[in-house]
This record gives C-alpha cells, sequence and structure tokens, in this order.
C-alpha cells in the first residue's frame, strides 16, 4: 500500500498514524507550504492523509499554497480516493466539498469529550470508538457539514467528524498527534494568540499529555488501521 501525507508544518506530522502505515506499506509526505510537487501524482496512491497546521483555512491571499492544495482534494473527492484529513486537514477537505470552514464558537485546546452520532456508530473507522470518548484538540476554527455528508461525531463546540461521499472522511481532533509533537505545542503555545487569550496553563496540559497520551495513541492507530482496511478493499 502507498500512501501519500500532506504536511503543513514541522511538528504537525503524520504521527502514529505514520507508524500504522509504515507497517502496511509505503509513506511519502508533501511539505506543501515549501515543495510545488508532490513526491507522486496524489491521484495514483492508494490513500490520501492531509495533516494539520497552525495557518488558517482562509488566509489562502497570505498562502497561495491553500489554493493549489484545495484544488488537488477537489481533485481527490472526484475520483474517490480514500482521504482522512485532521484538523486544518479537515477543513481543507469539507471546503473542497463545498462547505465554508469558520471560526468555532470558542477555541478547544487540550483534552475534550467527543460523542457519536447515530450515524457515527455504525461508521468503519470512528464507530468501534462510541458512544463518546476523549480527544485531544488544537483548533479555533470549524467546518460546518458539507452538502451531501454524514456527520459522525460532536463536542460540545463544533462538529468533530463527518463522512464525505464514500471514501473520505473530515476529523476536526488529532488521532495522529505524538506525545513529542503535542509537548511541543504546548511549550509554544504563546505563538497562538487563542491559546494565550484562553488561558491554557501549559504546565497542567503538559502532565495531562503524559498522563493521556499513551491511551490516546492506541485509539489514533486503530483509527488509522481501519482506514487502511477501508483503502485495501477498495482496491481489489
Amino acid at each position: 500500500m502507498r500512501v501519500l501525507a500532506i504536511v503543513h508544518e514541522d511538528h504537525a506530522g503524520p504521527g502514529v498514524f505514520g507508524e500504522a502505515i509504515r507497517e502496511r506499506g509505503t509513506l511519502e509526505e508533501w511539505m506543501v507550504p515549501t515543495v510545488a510537487e508532490p513526491p507522486g501524482d496524489p491521484l495514483g496512491y492508494d490513500a490520501v492523509l492531509v495533516l494539520g497546521g497552525a495557518v488558517n483555512v482562509d488566509e489562502g491571499d497570505a498562502h497561495p499554497w491553500l489554493h493549489a492544495e484545495r484544488a488537488v482534494l477537489g481533485e481527490l473527492l472526484e475520483r474517490q480516493v480514500p482521504l482522512v484529513g485532521l484538523c486544518l486537514g479537515s477543513q481543507m477537505v469539507a471546503q473542497a466539498a463545498g462547505a465554508v470552514p469558520r471560526r468555532a464558537p470558542r477555541p478547544e485546546i487540550g483534552w475534550h469529550t467527543v460523542e457519536l452520532t447515530e450515524a457515527g456508530s455504525d461508521d468503519p473507522l470512528l464507530g468501534p470508538l462510541g458512544p463518546s470518548f476523549e480527544a485531544f484538540q488544537w483548533h479555533s476554527y470549524e467546518f460546518p457539514l458539507p452538502p451531501g455528508a454524514v456527520a459522525l461525531a460532536r463536542s460540545e463546540v463544533c462538529l468533530q467528524a463527518a463522512r464525505i461521499g464514500e471514501s473520505a472522511w473530515a476529523i476536526q481532533f488529532h488521532p495522529e498527534v505524538t506525545k513529542a509533537d503535542a509537548l511541543h505545542w504546548t511549550a509554544d503555545f504563546e505563538s497562538d494568540a487563542d491559546a494565550v487569550r484562553t488561558g491554557v496553563d501549559p504546565t497542567a496540559l503538559a502532565l495531562e499529555i503524559e498522563a493521556k497520551i499513551g491511551a490516546f495513541n492506541e485509539l489514533g492507530r486503530s483509527i488509522c488501521r481501519r482506514w487502511l482496511d477501508f483503502a485495501a478493499a477498495r482496491r481489489r
């Protein structure tokens, strides 16, 4: 199996998804902000993973690569290449599917409860996690449900997951994040104006990460393995 990861910045890579992918095949990474061309034709991969980043989805004027990436995601959706977007990636995938991402009512930073919808309980990726679970989050934007998509999970603040068509998922939380990356974001919280404004306590959050990330990483690997199972079945 050959998978492409669309990456937006250092310390926001494929994480434990990368571990699960490499167990099954090859993972190639495309750092879109600095590398104009992907390592291969995105339509030629068995699956594509779109990761997070500090840039906001509506900042295309300042970051023109967002427009180019959105065009690629639109082609992937049209060709029904198995696709998962995480955090910023979820907003990008939803936008390519016709939604208009926006600022959430409030940021979600740290650990928050996610509850599956009725449809989510039957979803091949998220269903086994139900009826609810705690997820690590770091976002100030949200995506509304794209036309024709199915809502799979919600938090108190916003939609947390959706299935778009038969082969694409948008997931707002961070099932891929490693302990090292989560701790890096926490130590660097002052670079995020919303984290400062909402009063993130980096010491308390770091201790919570240390206590919870092991079990959460197993949850993330399980999501990725089920996605890879789905992608492998599509190849047959």
